[in-house]
């Protein structure tokens, strides 16, 4: 397991051995609560979240959009895995890969970000995480997660970000509330976090 960070904290997105990191994925998953549901005991309802990435250049403004609309980016660095309409089963929900080293030059930061597009608040949802995995390295370790608990009536969350920190990145949690159903809707509370 990676390293635990906390909301604000940031890690280098460094190997052991000091090379940056060219390969991750970003994984999201999450649980929907359970709720009572009479004789026939507890029951979850699906929960429907999506996870997306906006692609921000040096003047705060987005250049590209990974979502469920757009599976892959632009540049071709980033590809989303499909989307997951239920929550259901471990482990990553919704995942999207990125090779760090073919990131468009002007693009500056990555906010990653997940909005419920049919409008469930997130006092629907348990148990959610984003995470990042070092994909260039036998075994895909885990490098960093960052554990949500933050519920309440908002659709959506800027979860985390990516920059550029000279020749390498730094993954930071953000953990900000916010609401939206897609990507554009988020763009503002994702360049506020900027």
């Amino acid at each position: 397991m990676g390293l635990s960070l906390q909301k604000g904290q940031a890690l280098s997105l460094t190997k052991n051995d000091g090379s940056a990191l060219t390969r991750v994925r970003l994984g999201l998953g999450w649980d929907a609560v359970t709720t009572k549901r009479g004789l026939f005991g507890r029951k979850a309802a699906d929960v429907d979240l999506d996870a997306s990435a906006i692609f921000f250049g040096a003047d705060g403004q987005p250049v590209d959009y990974v979502w469920f609309n757009q599976l892959r980016s632009k540049d071709g660095s980033a590809q989303h895995t499909g989307d997951n309409l239920t929550g259901d089963g471990d482990g990553d929900d919704e995942v999207i890969r990125i090779d760090l080293s073919a990131v468009h030059g002007a693009v500056q930061q990555i906010v990653f970000v997940i909005s419920s597009y049919s409008r469930q608040t997130f006092d629907n949802v348990q148990n959610a995480f984003c995470r990042v995995v070092d994909e260039s390295t036998a075994g895909a370790p885990e490098v960093a997660r960052y554990q949500l608990t933050d519920s309440g009536q908002h659709t959506a969350m800027v979860m985390a970000k990516v920059s550029r920190t000279g020749a390498g990145w730094t993954f930071t949690a953000i953990g900000e509330r916010a609401d939206g159903r897609t990507v554009q809707d988020l763009v503002g509370p994702a360049a506020a976090a900027l």
